[in-house]
């Protein structure tokens, strides 16, 4: 991950709390850690504060702490707190047996996710039994206009909130069939709403084909998509309409379970 730059604008009311939460953004773009003083070199913090502050935050269950090199990480914690709920209904509990039966099914990983911040973040998967296979981690956040789950998000969003989407995102090519243009991504979801289930045809990476459909709420508003992930060498083109319709299937389950 490129290095990222936080600035600290201390209020002098609760400079205690603008350092904690400086902290928490600068170790969100570290996946593999950083000790404190990495931490306090970062964002010109004493090392002293910033040992009491990730101290703290590792006791109360917010950060790891590596004991080979010390190094702290985020938790799933703020994940757990924010979990999507419809109807008080949990999403991910919701999902689960959808989940299980879509990998049974096709014998393939598959995966519930919704869109934070422009992208969509991985909340639960259940994991291919094969030897050769595509999986994620709980939290990992990908494009939105790259991956199936993603594009199926954004074809059930209103018509404001998907020119919003188009004004703030940069959209770039990570593959020679990414839609890098607004042109290209619309006339896709286009293609998406009339088939009912979006495609990323090694979109977002190399060697990788997924399928995937929204859930809906109980307004129709896209909370969530489920999708299964694979090599190109197995979900190839034949089998794409049949994954389409297997997570059509599972959303509709998904839903009505959280509609009960």
């Amino acid at each position: 991950m490129s290095n990222q730059s936080i600035s600290i604008q201390e209020d002098v009311s609760a400079p205690g709390t603008d350092r904690t939460l400086a902290i928490l953004e600068y170790l969100g773009g570290y996946r593999d850690g950083r000790s404190a003083s990495e931490i306090g070199r970062a964002l010109g913090l004493p090392l002293n504060s910033v040992g009491r502050i990730v101290d703290t935050m590792h006791r109360r269950g917010w950060l790891y702490r590596r004991e080979d090199d010390r190094r702290y990480s985020l938790t799933n914690r703020v994940a757990e707190l924010t979990r999507p709920q419809v109807r008080d209904k949990s999403l991910v509990v919701s999902a689960w047996d959808s989940l299980r039966k879509l990998r049974d099914e096709l014998g393939e990983t598959s995966q519930l996710l919704t869109m934070v911040d422009d992208k969509v973040v991985v909340l639960e998967q259940c994991e291919s039994s094969q030897s050769i296979k595509v999986s994620g981690k709980v939290g990992f956040r990908v494009p939105m206009y790259s991956c199936a789950p993603g594009k199926a998000i954004l074809t059930g969003l209103p018509a404001g909130e998907l020119d919003g989407y188009f004004s703030r995102v940069a959209l770039k090519r990570f593959t020679k069939t990414t839609h890098y243009t607004e042109k290209k991504l619309r006339a896709d979801l286009e293609l998406t709403q009339e088939r009912g289930y979006a495609l990323d045809l090694a979109e977002g990476l190399e060697g990788i084909h997924c399928a995937a459909a929204a859930i809906l709420d109980d307004f129709h508003y896209p909370v969530a998509a489920i999708t299964v992930i694979a090599p190109v060498f197995r979900l190839k083109a034949e089998f794409l309409a049949e994954a389409g319709q297997a997570c059509v299937l599972a959303s509709r389950e998904i839903r009505e379970r959280l509609l009960k």
